[in-house]
């Protein structure tokens, strides 16, 4: 058995805002709020390698494990997967981004498989995954959307 989730969500900013601010992983634990810390290991052109460790979950244990992301900006896509995949036998992600009326739609896919000695199985992590990708995208949305008002009223320094 497997995983599957997509989920997406309308941005109310510029195309190259929402990719500029979403692709940017040293700031990850701003703008996601499960994140405590990202370290990059290797960039290679397009292709990071990186250690993602999350906040302490009800029990205290901390998540981390070794993800590469390659970013395709003209494609408007960026392909991901776990490289210590954990209590995931795989997990493969694919962020798509195209232009809307109104802004930016920002679209999350994402496939795995647990492993069976996991402490949760597929269908529990499918759910737990929408739960969650529903939450940060509206974080995200929130805060490009704040980010982008600012950036339009700021003033303007005459010389």
């Amino acid at each position: 058995m497997s995983g599957h989730t997509e989920n997406e969500i309308t941005i109310a900013a510029p195309l190259d805002l929402v990719w500029d601010v979403t692709n940017d992983l040293e700031n990850w634990p701003r703008l996601f709020s499960e994140y405590a810390a990202v370290e990059v290991i290797e960039r290679d052109g397009d292709r990071t390698k990186f250690r993602l460790t999350m906040h302490p979950d009800e029990n205290g244990k901390v998540w981390s494990w070794v993800s590469e992301r390659t970013v395709d900006r003209v494609g408007r896509k960026v392909v991901a997967r776990r490289v210590e995949p954990g209590p995931f036998q795989h997990m493969n992600i694919r962020w798509e981004y195209s232009e809307v009326p109104g802004g930016t739609k920002l679209h999350w896919a994402q496939d795995f498989a647990m492993r069976p000695d996991a402490p949760v199985d597929d269908a529990w992590m499918t759910d737990n995954i929408n739960r969650n990708s529903r939450v940060q995208m509206e974080l995200i949305r929130d805060k490009i959307e704040q980010r982008d008002r600012e950036r339009r009223t700021a003033p303007v320094n005459a010389r």
